[in-house]
This record gives structure tokens, sequence and C-alpha cells, in this order.
């Protein structure tokens, strides 16, 4: 079967936490295999030394890859918009090119279903496929919404599917530094709500309830799969 790739971003505080979710990914998904792409801006090699094992005895190809700050000389980078939270918006410029899609996991979810029937989810031509936030969450859905000026639902950027080739021709760092600039002091979660206000046209739906673990719809809370 073909393998499944892997994007992640985080700081190396975040380590602990991927191990977990790495475990999770290889005890609900014992017949796959992945290749797990971690982008960052400066962890050190030693410290990566417990992911690399990790991945090494799953057998997963584990590629760490230090972003290159030239991108962003453009981009609003402040400490509450750090230059981190363009990552996944920006994969395509930052992954290797022969990658034609990936499926980010934010490093510290629950994987607690298996991923290959949303790895083969056919994007119908969009750039994204993600779950929106639905159900008992509807009010949020609602104020995401106009707060943002949108007509979709408001999607969770937690688990995100991404056509690279496809994010190649649509989607332009400087679009997403110019809305940071014009609208950052309204955004409450950034990088999401970028997603949403610039790219959320161009997001397939996919199943809140698989993708998007949400304790308050269970008594009995075993994980999830989406933030």
């Amino acid at each position: 079967m073909e393998t499944i790739n892997i994007l992640t971003t985080l700081n190396k505080n975040y380590l602990p936490q991927l191990q977990v979710m790495l475990t999770s990914l290889a005890v609900n998904n014992p017949n796959d295999t992945f290749s797990i792409y971690l982008l960052h801006s400066g962890i050190a090699a030693e410290d990566m030394i417990g992911v690399e094992q990790q991945c090494e005895a799953y057998g997963y190809r584990f590629s760490p890859i230090q972003v290159n700050d030239s991108l962003f000389e453009a981009a609003p980078i402040t400490k509450r918009y750090p230059k981190e939270m363009y990552y996944r918006l920006l994969a395509h410029k930052l992954l290797p090119s022969e990658l034609e899609r990936i499926l980010y996991l934010d490093p510290d979810i629950l994987v607690i279903n298996p991923l290959r029937p949303l790895w083969e989810t056919e994007l119908k031509g969009n750039v994204f496929a993600a779950a929106a936030h639905t159900g008992k969450t509807e009010l949020a859905n609602s104020v995401n919404q106009l707060r943002l000026g949108t007509e979709h639902d408001y999607y969770n950027s937690g688990v995100l599917l991404m056509d690279l080739n496809r994010a190649r021709k649509e989607i332009f760092p400087e679009d997403i530094f110019a809305y940071v600039e014009q609208r950052g002091k309204e955004l409450i979660l950034p990088d999401q709500d970028v997603l949403n206000a610039v790219y959320g046209e161009r997001i397939l739906p996919i199943d809140d309830v698989i993708w998007n673990y949400d304790a308050r719809n269970y008594s009995n809370y075993m994980g999830r799969s989406g933030g």
C-alpha cells in the first residue's frame, strides 16, 4: 500500500506530545507505513533522538526539516504571531517538491481511527479537507462565521489533508501575510482563522465525528482524532 505522508510542526517543548501521538498512530494503524515530516525552526538533533528512534522502531521514515527564515522576511511576526504559525499553510513551499499530498496532524492529538480512509479522500478539486466545528459547537461555528465574515462552516486546522500540487498553484505567502497585516488584531486563533477566512472556500468538509473527536459528545472519553 501507498505510504501515508504525515506533517507536523512544533518546537522542542512538544516533542513528548508528538511521541504520544506517534504511539496512537501505530496502535490504530498497524498495517500502514508512514513518512513523518517535521517542520521546525531550530530543534537540536539530540533533542529529536527519541522521536527518531521511535519512528525507526515502527518502520516509519522520519524527516525533520529546519525552515529557512528567508520566506518570512515580509511576514507579520510577533510573540502572538510567531513564524511557526505559517508553516502548515505554507507547507507546499517548505516540503520536498516531489510530495503531492500530505496529512497535517497537530502534535498533541490522539489518533483513534485508521487514517487510510482520510488519506485516500478525493478532494474534488479542493486544496484542503478538514472537519468543521459543528454539532454541540454550532454556536461557536456561527460566531466564527460572523467574526470572519464567512458563510461556510468554521474548520479545524488540527487535522488537515492537503493537495500540495494544487496549493503550489493557488496559495501564495504574500496573500497570507497581507491578511494577517490587515486583520491581525481581530484574529483569535491566528493560523486557523487565516485558513478559514482566506481559504475556507477551498476546503472539502469531512466527517466531524470521525476526524474531530469531541468529548462533549460522549460519556466515556477515550481520545480524539482532531484538535
